[in-house]
Protein backbone atom coordinates (compact mmCIF):
# COMPACT_ATOMS: atom_id res chain seq x y z
CA UNK A 1 0.00 0.00 0.00
CA UNK A 2 1.21 3.50 -0.87
CA UNK A 3 0.36 6.37 1.47
CA UNK A 4 0.82 10.10 1.07
CA UNK A 5 2.73 12.42 3.40
CA UNK A 6 0.97 15.77 3.63
CA UNK A 7 2.21 19.24 4.57
CA UNK A 8 0.94 19.52 8.17
CA UNK A 9 -0.65 22.56 9.81
CA UNK A 10 1.88 23.22 12.56
CA UNK A 11 0.08 26.29 13.90
CA UNK A 12 -3.39 27.81 13.71
CA UNK A 13 -2.20 30.57 11.36
CA UNK A 14 -0.09 28.41 9.05
CA UNK A 15 -1.29 28.24 5.43
CA UNK A 16 1.89 26.94 3.81
CA UNK A 17 5.21 25.48 4.87
CA UNK A 18 8.74 25.33 3.52
CA UNK A 19 10.78 22.14 3.48
CA UNK A 20 13.99 22.85 5.40
CA UNK A 21 15.49 19.39 4.91
CA UNK A 22 14.54 15.76 4.51
CA UNK A 23 15.87 13.64 7.36
CA UNK A 24 15.20 10.51 5.32
CA UNK A 25 16.24 9.83 1.73
CA UNK A 26 14.28 7.95 -0.88
CA UNK A 27 14.46 4.24 -0.23
CA UNK A 28 15.13 4.64 3.52
CA UNK A 29 13.17 2.59 6.02
CA UNK A 30 10.71 4.68 8.01
CA UNK A 31 9.22 3.75 11.37
CA UNK A 32 5.89 5.05 12.59
CA UNK A 33 6.47 8.17 14.71
CA UNK A 34 9.98 8.69 13.28
CA UNK A 35 11.03 12.15 12.05
CA UNK A 36 11.04 12.20 8.26
CA UNK A 37 11.26 15.86 7.33
CA UNK A 38 11.87 19.26 8.94
CA UNK A 39 9.35 21.94 7.97
CA UNK A 40 9.55 25.70 8.44
CA UNK A 41 6.17 26.86 9.71
CA UNK A 42 5.20 30.50 10.23
CA UNK A 43 7.99 31.18 12.72
CA UNK A 44 9.82 27.97 13.62
CA UNK A 45 11.46 24.84 12.20
CA UNK A 46 9.65 21.72 13.40
CA UNK A 47 10.17 17.98 13.03
CA UNK A 48 7.42 16.15 11.16
CA UNK A 49 6.90 12.50 11.99
CA UNK A 50 5.52 9.73 9.81
CA UNK A 51 2.16 8.22 10.65
CA UNK A 52 3.10 5.10 8.72
CA UNK A 53 5.72 2.37 8.70
CA UNK A 54 7.40 1.52 5.44
CA UNK A 55 9.87 3.09 3.00
CA UNK A 56 10.16 6.70 1.84
CA UNK A 57 9.45 5.97 -1.81
CA UNK A 58 9.31 9.41 -3.40
CA UNK A 59 9.69 13.09 -2.51
CA UNK A 60 7.31 15.57 -4.12
CA UNK A 61 8.63 18.79 -2.53
CA UNK A 62 12.40 19.15 -2.32
CA UNK A 63 14.30 21.03 0.37
CA UNK A 64 13.94 24.77 -0.05
CA UNK A 65 10.56 24.51 -1.76
CA UNK A 66 7.17 25.55 -0.36
CA UNK A 67 3.83 23.75 -0.34
CA UNK A 68 0.35 24.59 0.91
CA UNK A 69 -0.98 22.94 4.05
CA UNK A 70 -2.53 19.61 3.06
CA UNK A 71 -0.49 19.25 -0.14
CA UNK A 72 1.36 16.00 -0.82
CA UNK A 73 5.06 16.32 -0.03
CA UNK A 74 6.09 12.66 -0.32
CA UNK A 75 4.96 9.04 -0.61
CA UNK A 76 5.57 6.12 1.75
CA UNK A 77 5.44 2.58 0.37
CA UNK A 78 4.62 -0.34 2.63
CA UNK A 79 7.22 -2.56 0.92
CA UNK A 80 10.38 -1.98 -1.11
CA UNK A 81 8.73 -3.67 -4.09
CA UNK A 82 6.15 -0.85 -4.22
CA UNK A 83 8.73 1.94 -4.54
CA UNK A 84 8.71 2.00 -8.41
CA UNK A 85 4.91 2.14 -8.31
CA UNK A 86 5.08 5.08 -5.90
CA UNK A 87 7.51 6.93 -8.18
CA UNK A 88 5.12 6.46 -11.07
CA UNK A 89 2.20 7.63 -8.94
CA UNK A 90 4.03 10.78 -7.94
CA UNK A 91 4.43 11.78 -11.58
CA UNK A 92 0.65 11.63 -12.04
CA UNK A 93 -0.18 13.79 -9.01
CA UNK A 94 -1.18 17.31 -9.96
CA UNK A 95 -0.03 18.81 -6.68
CA UNK A 96 2.44 21.43 -7.93
CA UNK A 97 5.38 19.27 -6.82
CA UNK A 98 8.88 19.23 -8.22
CA UNK A 99 8.49 16.40 -10.72
CA UNK A 100 9.17 17.17 -14.37
CA UNK A 101 6.86 16.69 -17.32
CA UNK A 102 7.51 13.80 -19.76
CA UNK A 103 9.10 16.14 -22.30
CA UNK A 104 11.94 17.02 -19.95
CA UNK A 105 12.43 13.59 -18.39
CA UNK A 106 15.30 11.36 -19.31
CA UNK A 107 14.58 7.81 -20.41
CA UNK A 108 16.75 6.59 -17.59
CA UNK A 109 15.41 6.15 -14.09
CA UNK A 110 15.60 9.25 -11.90
CA UNK A 111 18.75 9.54 -9.80
CA UNK A 112 18.60 10.35 -6.12
CA UNK A 113 19.44 13.93 -5.22
CA UNK A 114 21.55 14.98 -2.26
CA UNK A 115 18.47 15.73 -0.15
CA UNK A 116 16.80 12.43 -0.94
CA UNK A 117 14.58 13.66 -3.78
CA UNK A 118 14.83 12.84 -7.45
CA UNK A 119 16.46 14.83 -10.23
CA UNK A 120 15.96 14.53 -13.96
CA UNK A 121 18.75 14.67 -16.54
CA UNK A 122 18.76 18.17 -18.11
CA UNK A 123 18.36 18.42 -21.88
CA UNK A 124 19.96 20.96 -24.17
CA UNK A 125 16.73 22.81 -24.98
CA UNK A 126 14.42 22.85 -21.94
CA UNK A 127 10.84 22.49 -23.13
CA UNK A 128 7.89 21.52 -20.94
CA UNK A 129 4.35 21.17 -22.25
CA UNK A 130 5.35 22.88 -25.48
CA UNK A 131 6.98 25.94 -23.89
CA UNK A 132 10.44 27.00 -22.81
CA UNK A 133 11.33 26.62 -19.15
CA UNK A 134 12.85 29.93 -18.05
CA UNK A 135 12.75 32.09 -14.95
CA UNK A 136 10.72 35.33 -15.08
CA UNK A 137 13.88 37.43 -14.82
CA UNK A 138 15.49 35.45 -17.63
CA UNK A 139 12.49 36.16 -19.87
CA UNK A 140 12.58 39.86 -18.97
CA UNK A 141 16.29 40.15 -19.78
CA UNK A 142 15.86 38.19 -22.99
CA UNK A 143 13.10 40.56 -24.12
CA UNK A 144 15.13 43.63 -23.13
CA UNK A 145 18.27 42.54 -25.01
CA UNK A 146 16.41 40.73 -27.83
CA UNK A 147 17.87 37.32 -27.07
CA UNK A 148 16.14 34.23 -28.50
CA UNK A 149 15.66 31.87 -25.57
CA UNK A 150 15.45 28.89 -27.93
CA UNK A 151 19.15 29.31 -28.70
CA UNK A 152 20.19 29.00 -25.04
CA UNK A 153 21.09 25.95 -22.96
CA UNK A 154 19.76 26.30 -19.44
CA UNK A 155 22.01 25.68 -16.46
CA UNK A 156 19.24 25.72 -13.86
CA UNK A 157 17.33 22.77 -12.38
CA UNK A 158 16.00 20.43 -15.08
CA UNK A 159 17.61 22.61 -17.75
CA UNK A 160 15.77 25.75 -16.73
CA UNK A 161 17.11 28.95 -18.33
CA UNK A 162 18.22 31.40 -15.67
CA UNK A 163 19.01 35.12 -15.74
CA UNK A 164 22.71 34.24 -15.58
CA UNK A 165 22.37 32.27 -18.84
CA UNK A 166 20.94 35.33 -20.60
CA UNK A 167 23.52 37.69 -19.08
CA UNK A 168 26.31 35.38 -20.24
CA UNK A 169 25.07 35.65 -23.83
CA UNK A 170 24.67 39.42 -23.55
CA UNK A 171 28.22 39.68 -22.24
CA UNK A 172 29.47 37.91 -25.39
CA UNK A 173 28.09 40.73 -27.52
CA UNK A 174 24.81 39.30 -28.74
CA UNK A 175 22.78 42.28 -27.50
CA UNK A 176 21.93 44.81 -30.23
CA UNK A 177 24.11 47.87 -30.40
CA UNK A 178 21.04 50.14 -30.39
CA UNK A 179 20.57 49.44 -26.70
CA UNK A 180 23.63 51.55 -25.94
CA UNK A 181 21.55 54.72 -26.45
CA UNK A 182 20.59 54.28 -22.80
CA UNK A 183 23.94 55.89 -21.96
CA UNK A 184 23.52 59.54 -20.91
CA UNK A 185 26.94 60.52 -22.35
CA UNK A 186 26.67 64.03 -23.92
CA UNK A 187 29.83 63.70 -26.06
CA UNK A 188 29.58 61.49 -29.19
CA UNK A 189 33.33 60.95 -29.14
CA UNK A 190 33.12 58.95 -25.93
CA UNK A 191 32.25 55.27 -26.13
CA UNK A 192 28.94 54.51 -24.44
CA UNK A 193 28.97 51.77 -21.82
CA UNK A 194 27.66 48.41 -22.92
CA UNK A 195 24.27 47.21 -21.64
CA UNK A 196 25.88 44.48 -19.56
CA UNK A 197 27.93 47.09 -17.69
CA UNK A 198 24.76 49.04 -16.92
CA UNK A 199 23.09 45.88 -15.73
CA UNK A 200 26.00 45.09 -13.43
CA UNK A 201 26.09 48.57 -11.87
CA UNK A 202 22.31 48.90 -11.35
CA UNK A 203 21.03 45.42 -10.64
CA UNK A 204 17.39 44.92 -9.69
CA UNK A 205 16.25 41.74 -8.02
CA UNK A 206 12.95 40.31 -6.84
CA UNK A 207 13.45 38.32 -3.63
CA UNK A 208 10.54 36.07 -2.65
CA UNK A 209 9.17 36.48 0.87
CA UNK A 210 10.18 33.89 3.42
CA UNK A 211 7.56 31.84 5.27
CA UNK A 212 8.04 34.09 8.29
CA UNK A 213 7.65 37.27 6.24
CA UNK A 214 4.47 35.92 4.65
CA UNK A 215 3.07 35.25 8.13
CA UNK A 216 3.87 38.82 9.15
CA UNK A 217 2.16 40.11 6.00
CA UNK A 218 -1.02 38.16 6.80
CA UNK A 219 -1.07 39.50 10.36
CA UNK A 220 -0.51 43.08 9.25
CA UNK A 221 -3.27 42.90 6.64
CA UNK A 222 -5.62 41.45 9.26
CA UNK A 223 -4.75 44.32 11.61
CA UNK A 224 -6.17 46.81 9.08
CA UNK A 225 -9.66 45.62 10.02
CA UNK A 226 -9.17 46.63 13.67
CA UNK A 227 -10.36 50.12 14.71
CA UNK A 228 -7.42 51.25 16.82
CA UNK A 229 -6.20 54.41 18.50
CA UNK A 230 -2.96 55.61 20.12
CA UNK A 231 -2.16 57.23 23.45
CA UNK A 232 1.33 58.55 24.29
CA UNK A 233 2.92 59.14 27.70
CA UNK A 234 6.27 60.38 28.99
CA UNK A 235 7.87 58.36 31.81
CA UNK A 236 10.84 59.47 33.92
CA UNK A 237 13.28 56.56 34.15
CA UNK A 238 15.94 57.77 36.62
CA UNK A 239 14.93 55.27 39.33
CA UNK A 240 14.54 52.43 36.83
CA UNK A 241 17.94 53.19 35.27
CA UNK A 242 19.61 53.10 38.69
CA UNK A 243 18.00 49.74 39.45
CA UNK A 244 19.01 48.36 36.05
CA UNK A 245 22.62 49.43 36.58
CA UNK A 246 22.67 47.51 39.89
CA UNK A 247 21.19 44.23 38.66
CA UNK A 248 22.41 44.13 35.05
CA UNK A 249 25.63 42.28 36.10
CA UNK A 250 23.36 39.50 37.40
CA UNK A 251 22.00 38.89 33.92
CA UNK A 252 18.88 41.06 34.10
CA UNK A 253 17.78 42.64 30.82
CA UNK A 254 15.83 45.84 30.26
CA UNK A 255 13.27 43.88 28.23
CA UNK A 256 12.59 41.68 31.25
CA UNK A 257 12.24 44.73 33.51
CA UNK A 258 9.77 46.39 31.16
CA UNK A 259 7.82 43.16 30.69
CA UNK A 260 7.59 42.69 34.46
CA UNK A 261 6.43 46.30 34.94
CA UNK A 262 3.80 45.86 32.23
CA UNK A 263 2.58 42.54 33.66
CA UNK A 264 2.21 43.96 37.19
CA UNK A 265 0.26 46.91 35.82
CA UNK A 266 -1.95 44.63 33.72
CA UNK A 267 -3.02 42.90 36.94
CA UNK A 268 -4.76 46.15 37.90
CA UNK A 269 -6.16 46.71 34.39
CA UNK A 270 -7.58 43.42 33.07
CA UNK A 271 -9.39 45.23 30.25
CA UNK A 272 -6.00 46.07 28.67
CA UNK A 273 -5.17 42.35 28.76
CA UNK A 274 -8.49 41.41 27.12
CA UNK A 275 -9.34 41.05 23.43
CA UNK A 276 -12.35 41.28 21.13
CA UNK A 277 -14.35 38.28 19.95
CA UNK A 278 -17.61 38.00 17.99
CA UNK A 279 -19.30 36.86 21.19
CA UNK A 280 -18.01 39.75 23.30
CA UNK A 281 -14.94 40.81 25.27
CA UNK A 282 -12.62 37.91 26.11
CA UNK A 283 -10.84 38.37 29.44
CA UNK A 284 -7.68 36.30 30.01
CA UNK A 285 -6.67 34.52 33.19
CA UNK A 286 -3.01 34.59 32.12
CA UNK A 287 -0.80 37.63 31.59
CA UNK A 288 1.54 36.71 28.77
CA UNK A 289 3.76 39.51 27.47
CA UNK A 290 4.92 38.99 23.87
CA UNK A 291 8.11 40.92 23.03
CA UNK A 292 9.06 41.67 19.42
CA UNK A 293 12.43 40.34 18.19
CA UNK A 294 13.96 41.01 14.77
CA UNK A 295 14.94 37.86 12.89
CA UNK A 296 18.07 37.40 10.78
CA UNK A 297 17.14 37.66 7.11
CA UNK A 298 14.01 39.75 7.73
CA UNK A 299 10.75 39.52 9.60
CA UNK A 300 10.07 39.45 13.30
CA UNK A 301 8.82 37.06 15.94
CA UNK A 302 7.26 37.67 19.35
CA UNK A 303 8.53 35.21 21.98
CA UNK A 304 6.17 35.16 24.95
CA UNK A 305 7.04 35.62 28.63
CA UNK A 306 4.17 33.63 30.09
CA UNK A 307 2.65 34.83 33.36
CA UNK A 308 5.38 37.44 33.66
CA UNK A 309 3.73 38.92 36.77
CA UNK A 310 4.39 35.70 38.70
CA UNK A 311 8.10 35.25 37.86
CA UNK A 312 10.98 36.94 39.67
CA UNK A 313 13.09 39.24 37.52
CA UNK A 314 16.10 36.88 37.43
CA UNK A 315 14.07 33.88 36.23
CA UNK A 316 12.29 36.12 33.75
CA UNK A 317 15.61 37.34 32.33
CA UNK A 318 16.99 33.80 31.96
CA UNK A 319 13.76 32.74 30.27
CA UNK A 320 13.94 35.69 27.91
CA UNK A 321 17.54 34.96 26.94
CA UNK A 322 16.63 31.34 26.17
CA UNK A 323 13.57 32.37 24.13
CA UNK A 324 15.58 34.82 22.01
CA UNK A 325 18.34 32.28 21.29
CA UNK A 326 15.84 29.62 20.25
CA UNK A 327 13.76 32.13 18.29
CA UNK A 328 16.73 33.13 16.15
CA UNK A 329 17.59 29.48 15.53
CA UNK A 330 13.88 28.87 14.74
CA UNK A 331 13.42 26.31 17.50
CA UNK A 332 10.44 27.81 19.35
CA UNK A 333 7.29 25.79 19.86
CA UNK A 334 4.05 27.46 18.65
CA UNK A 335 2.79 28.18 22.19
CA UNK A 336 6.03 30.07 22.85
CA UNK A 337 5.27 32.70 20.21
CA UNK A 338 1.49 32.70 19.66
CA UNK A 339 0.14 32.75 23.25
CA UNK A 340 0.68 36.45 23.98
CA UNK A 341 -2.11 38.49 25.57
CA UNK A 342 -0.27 41.85 25.35
CA UNK A 343 2.69 42.91 23.20
CA UNK A 344 5.80 45.02 23.80
CA UNK A 345 7.87 46.54 20.99
CA UNK A 346 11.07 48.23 22.18
CA UNK A 347 13.00 50.27 19.62
CA UNK A 348 14.59 52.43 22.28
CA UNK A 349 17.78 50.40 22.02
CA UNK A 350 18.20 51.92 18.53
CA UNK A 351 17.82 55.48 19.82
CA UNK A 352 14.26 55.89 18.52
CA UNK A 353 12.39 58.67 20.35
CA UNK A 354 8.83 57.45 19.78
CA UNK A 355 6.77 55.41 17.32
CA UNK A 356 3.38 53.75 16.86
CA UNK A 357 3.24 49.95 16.87
CA UNK A 358 0.73 47.97 14.79
CA UNK A 359 -1.77 46.01 16.84
CA UNK A 360 -1.40 42.23 16.85
CA UNK A 361 -4.63 40.42 15.84
CA UNK A 362 -6.04 38.52 18.80
CA UNK A 363 -4.73 41.04 21.35
CA UNK A 364 -6.21 44.23 22.74
CA UNK A 365 -3.10 46.39 22.99
CA UNK A 366 0.60 46.79 22.21
CA UNK A 367 3.09 49.17 23.84
CA UNK A 368 5.79 50.91 21.80
CA UNK A 369 8.79 52.01 23.89
CA UNK A 370 11.27 54.69 22.83
CA UNK A 371 14.73 55.48 24.13
CA UNK A 372 15.42 56.88 27.59
CA UNK A 373 17.31 60.15 27.16
CA UNK A 374 18.35 63.13 29.36
CA UNK A 375 15.81 65.95 29.15
CA UNK A 376 15.67 69.45 30.58
CA UNK A 377 12.53 69.60 32.76
CA UNK A 378 10.96 71.90 35.32
CA UNK A 379 11.34 70.59 38.87
CA UNK A 380 8.75 70.77 41.66
CA UNK A 381 10.51 73.77 43.22
CA UNK A 382 10.22 75.78 40.01
CA UNK A 383 13.81 75.30 38.82
CA UNK A 384 15.23 73.55 35.80
CA UNK A 385 16.81 70.14 36.07
CA UNK A 386 17.92 67.14 34.04
CA UNK A 387 15.91 63.92 34.11
CA UNK A 388 16.05 60.82 31.96
CA UNK A 389 12.74 60.25 30.21
CA UNK A 390 11.28 57.89 27.64
CA UNK A 391 8.19 58.14 25.47
CA UNK A 392 5.79 55.20 25.33
CA UNK A 393 2.80 54.86 23.01
CA UNK A 394 0.04 52.32 23.46
CA UNK A 395 -2.03 51.13 20.49
CA UNK A 396 -5.46 49.82 21.51
CA UNK A 397 -8.41 48.01 19.94
CA UNK A 398 -11.22 50.54 20.36
CA UNK A 399 -13.84 47.76 20.33
CA UNK A 400 -12.51 46.70 23.72
CA UNK A 401 -10.46 49.54 25.22
CA UNK A 402 -11.39 53.20 25.54
CA UNK A 403 -9.24 56.27 25.97
CA UNK A 404 -9.66 56.49 29.74
CA UNK A 405 -8.69 52.81 30.06
CA UNK A 406 -5.45 53.37 28.15
CA UNK A 407 -4.63 56.60 29.98
CA UNK A 408 -5.23 55.00 33.40
CA UNK A 409 -3.00 52.04 32.48
CA UNK A 410 -0.14 54.31 31.35
CA UNK A 411 -0.45 56.48 34.46
CA UNK A 412 -0.12 53.44 36.75
CA UNK A 413 2.76 52.04 34.67
CA UNK A 414 4.60 55.35 34.97
CA UNK A 415 3.94 55.50 38.73
CA UNK A 416 5.44 52.02 39.19
CA UNK A 417 8.54 52.78 37.11
CA UNK A 418 9.11 56.25 38.59
CA UNK A 419 8.40 55.67 42.29
CA UNK A 420 8.70 51.97 43.07
CA UNK A 421 10.87 50.07 40.56
CA UNK A 422 12.17 47.89 43.43
CA UNK A 423 8.80 46.10 43.22
CA UNK A 424 10.04 44.57 39.96
CA UNK A 425 12.65 42.53 41.85
CA UNK A 426 10.17 40.95 44.28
Amino acid sequence: MIRELFMPALSSTMTEGKIVSWVKSTGDKVEKGETVVIVESDKADMDVESFYEGYLAAIAVDAGETASVGATIGLVAETEAEIPEAVAKLKTLANGGSTSSPETSSAAAPAPSRNGGTVETPVATPVASGRLVASPRARKLAKEFKVDLKTLTGTGPNGRITAADVEAIVGQGSAPATTTVLSPSPKPAKAAPTPIAATASVKSELVPLTTLQNAVVRNMVASLEIPDFHVAYTITTDALDRLYKQIKPKGVTMTALLAKAIALTLEKHPIINACYSDQGIQYRSQINVACAVAMPGGGLITPVLQNAHQSDIYTLSRTWKDLVERARSKQLQPQEYNSGTFSLSNLGMYGVDCFDAILTPGQGAILAVGASKPQVVATDDGLLGIKRQMNVTITCDHRVIYGTDAASFLKDLAHLIETNPQALTL
